[in-house]
């Protein structure tokens, strides 16, 4: 897996793949590069562009963050929730600035983002940041960070704030679990998903990081305001069954955003199951042909 680093200093692992313009895509909370399905990455290459996957900070072959301390996210969400300051270890804006860093690096000056979850969060901020650089913005199953979106069912939360898992198969076994309460209506792949926690697993567990990603979320507030200043064409995609960030959640983003379009996903829950990939292709790469051809 080859390996660049920011001039922040911040090493960084990703991977390209096909020609054309290029578009990074963001994955979410403690989710590595591999989580993006490479069908799904294949058909967004064969219609023309050039993908640029990475890890995000923290997590997978990227820098690790471990002299910031873990977090007590619990404390963390409970200020966040009654209204107060987070004090986070770093916030959404430094992880917005790494995916800056990864373009100036490349010498790409303007890309298409596409993220999901975390990685639409990240992408939403590069786009207020740094307008200049963002080609277009896609955000899949993501918020704009405002209170109501961090109304996560219990157990749900208490699958990511619990005691990590100590080993692989605890891992694996904890993953392939909080996925199938992620789904929506389409039918469930436990055995792909086994096989990609596994892959995580062994290309770089850090449950530290996944800690701090989240209290990057708690630290860095709404969004709602500031999105209303996004110029690049927006296209927000959300499943109708996402029991984690609910759909109104994707719709808020397409609210704050002047022009954006919104598209719902029928079934789809926190995920991007096989039987969506077709519709999510068809639906990104339109936006970016048609945002690259008005540009």
């Amino acid at each position: 897996m080859p390996k660049l680093t920011t001039p922040a200093g911040i090493e960084l692992a990703y991977e390209v793949q096909g020609d054309g313009p290029p578009v990074v895509m963001i994955m979410g909370l403690g989710a590595q590069l591999v989580l993006w399905p490479q069908e799904l990455v294949d058909a967004i290459a064969a219609a023309g562009f050039r993908t640029i996957r990475f890890d995000n900070r923290d997590i997978g072959q990227s820098a690790w963050f471990d002299h910031l301390g873990v977090p007590n996210n619990p404390k963390l969400l409970a200020r966040r929730l009654a209204g107060l300051s987070v004090d986070a270890p770093y916030n959404l804006s430094a992880m917005a600035s790494d995916t800056i860093g990864l373009l100036d690096t490349l010498g790409i000056a303007r890309a298409h983002l596409i993220g999901a979850s975390l990685g639409g969060m990240i992408a939403q901020t590069v786009a207020i940041e740094h307008p200049q650089r963002v080609a277009s913005l896609t955000s899949i199953m993501s918020s704009a960070g405002n209170l109501a979106a961090f109304a996560v069912h219990p157990r749900a939360l208490k699958q990511m704030l619990g005691k990590p898992p100590t080993n692989r198969e605890e891992y694996v076994e904890r993953i392939v679990t909080l996925f199938r309460g992620h789904a929506g209506t389409h039918p469930y792949d436990a055995v792909r998903m086994a096989e990609l926690a596994g892959l995580q697993y062994d290309r770089g567990y850090h449950p530290q990081g996944f800690a701090r990603q989240f209290a990057a979320i708690l630290g860095s507030g709404s969004r709602v305001e500031r999105l209303k200043t996004v110029a690049a064409p927006t296209l927000v995609m959300h499943g109708t069954h996402d029991p984690l960030v609910p759909i109104s959640a994707g719709r808020l983003v397409a609210a704050s955003i002047p022009g954006a379009t919104f598209v719902p996903i029928d079934g789809m829950g926190h995920e991007l199951p096989r039987p969506i990939w077709p519709q999510v292709t068809a639906a990104v790469t339109a936006h970016m042909e048609k945002a690259g051809r008005a540009a």
